[in-house]
């Protein structure tokens, strides 16, 4: 997914509120997950699990909300969108 189609889907899940990509928000920067999770084989589908449940820890205290509306096939362009990022 190019980043021309992908920021509009992330509008529209409410990612921008709290992530850019390539600078700390609330959120990292998404070209520091991507860099985190290089070569990770897992690393989309947790990622996808991610974007559903929420969670915190992984980046700091604060809680990344559970987005569960997001379709699966949405998350998984989000996902494969930031991991692909350099």
């Amino acid at each position: 997914m190019s980043e021309t189609d992908a920021l509009p889907l992330a509008k529209k899940s409410g990612c921008l509120v709290c992530h850019a990509i390539d600078k700390k928000v609330v959120g990292p920067a998404w070209k520091d997950v991507a860099a985190k999770y290089r070569g990770d084989a897992g690393a989309e589908a947790r990622m996808m699990d991610k974007i559903a449940k929420g969670g915190s820890g992984v980046w700091g205290a604060i809680m990344m909300p559970a987005n569960p509306k997001i379709s699966e096939a949405d998350r998984r362009a989000l996902a494969r969108f930031v991991l692909s990022l350099k």
